[in-house]
């Protein structure tokens, strides 16, 4: 990924934040007609290794996890906050007039090697794991438990695990932090002045990153 000293975003904790809260992930892996892309859901475990590892499932139909190089890095993109920026929102186009729109971002990539674990065990503990995860918000969390036994034994078996020990990591955090103070603080007033979480969300980005004083 192109990184420009100013937008790299090395944290740890902050990269595994960001894979937390967006964990719909892209898995991209290198089969034998060349590049593979899916949109997969994942758990982090931080505990699990050095900088973590990623477990997911895919269905047995989808032939990713059967056609791809074990001996290459896999890569999953986890998207975070991202937002157009005008250039009518910069103080330096009162000034100068010199000034572009560009785009703002947070993004982590992360690589390791891909295993497939095809094993009862593992997958109902994959499965629990991301269910009790998306269910904790809702007023009556569903559960496995609660569909008949059959159906969730039926359901199993057309599907596989992944497993993805993170052997590297990059952070992206493009939120402004390469432009004057003035300009920043145009940004962040623009955003907050535009309707939508998305921007909000960006909001909080650039004043975090950006904000001096």
């Amino acid at each position: 990924m192109y990184q420009p000293p100013h937008f790299r975003e090395d944290r740890l904790d902050v990269q595994h934040a960001l894979m937390r809260a967006h964990p719909f992930g892209m898995l991209v892996t290198l089969g034998s007609e060349g590049l593979v892309a899916n949109p997969v859901p994942f758990i982090l475990d931080a505990s699990a290794s050095e900088k973590g590892t990623l477990r997911a499932h895919l269905s047995r139909a989808n032939p990713q996890w059967r056609d791809f190089d074990a001996a290459r890095e896999a890569l999953v993109i986890f998207q975070g906050a991202d937002s157009y920026i005008t250039p009518s929102w910069y103080e330096t186009k009162r000034e100068t007039g010199k000034v572009v729109p560009t785009w703002n971002y947070a993004i982590v990539q992360a690589y390791g090697t891909m295993k497939v674990m095809d094993d009862l065990e593992w997958l109902t503990r994959q499965t629990e794991a991301l269910t009790a995860q998306h269910e904790a918000s809702q007023p009556q969390p569903w559960a496995a438990s609660d569909a008949p036994a059959s159906y969730i034994a039926a359901h199993m078996k057309g599907i596989v695990g992944i497993e993805i020990e993170i052997s590297r990591i990059e952070g992206k955090w493009k939120v402004s932090q390469n432009r004057p103070q003035a300009d920043i603080a145009g940004v962040a007033e623009g955003l907050r002045a535009t309707e939508g979480e998305a921007a909000q969300r960006m909001a909080d980005l650039v004043e975090t990153y950006g904000m001096k004083g």
